[in-house]
């Protein structure tokens, strides 16, 4: 087999992409959760819960979920829960009080139609949350582990070049 050297910025680039495919993932995920519980809450008479109360209920453990999983599987964390968490509970606030916001200021206020605030709210906390999870919330990363950003930037040489990877054919 031959080896091929591989571009440093394509190694940095797959690195990227495969870390928002997890990300898209667990947010799916907890997307999904979220979904199943407050449904289930919601029709669950021994609980009582109002349509409100079973979707904040379901809120709280997508987000419980949403952070763990992120913590151990998007970032592959080795910070402590005591910073971590309460950054990503303060992240996690601000999603929603932009997504109850939003419709609040642009519908009532503004007169915009309903689809306004909610693409924006779709569209802009997802890509919020990556850019502060990745660079403030989980910044403590496992260098040999799949979540990290630095390991690449970290491996330069006294010159300031970059080394290249190799990769053998085929793989």
């Amino acid at each position: 087999m031959r080896v091929v050297p591989i571009p440093e910025h394509r190694c940095a680039a797959s690195a990227r992409l495969k870390l928002l495919a997890r990300f898209g993932l667990v947010g799916i995920a907890a997307t999904i959760l979220y979904a199943a519980l407050a449904a289930a809450f919601a029709k669950w008479e021994r609980i009582g819960f109002t349509p409100t109360q079973a979707s904040l209920a379901a809120y709280v453990a997508a987000a419980l979920f949403s952070y763990l999983a992120h913590k151990s599987v998007t970032f592959v964390s080795v910070g402590s829960h005591q910073s971590e968490a309460p950054r990503f509970i303060l992240l996690a606030a601000t999603g929603l009080a932009v997504a109850y916001g939003a419709p609040a200021l642009l519908t009532v206020k503004l007169g915009l139609p309903l689809i306004i605030p909610v693409l924006a709210t779709c569209l802009l906390v997802p890509a919020i949350n990556f850019l502060v999870l990745d660079r403030w919330v989980f910044a403590k990363r496992n260098s040999n582990q799949h979540g990290d950003r630095s390991a690449l930037s970290e491996k330069t040489s006294s010159n300031g070049i970059q080394p290249e990877r190799h990769q053998l054919d085929g793989f």
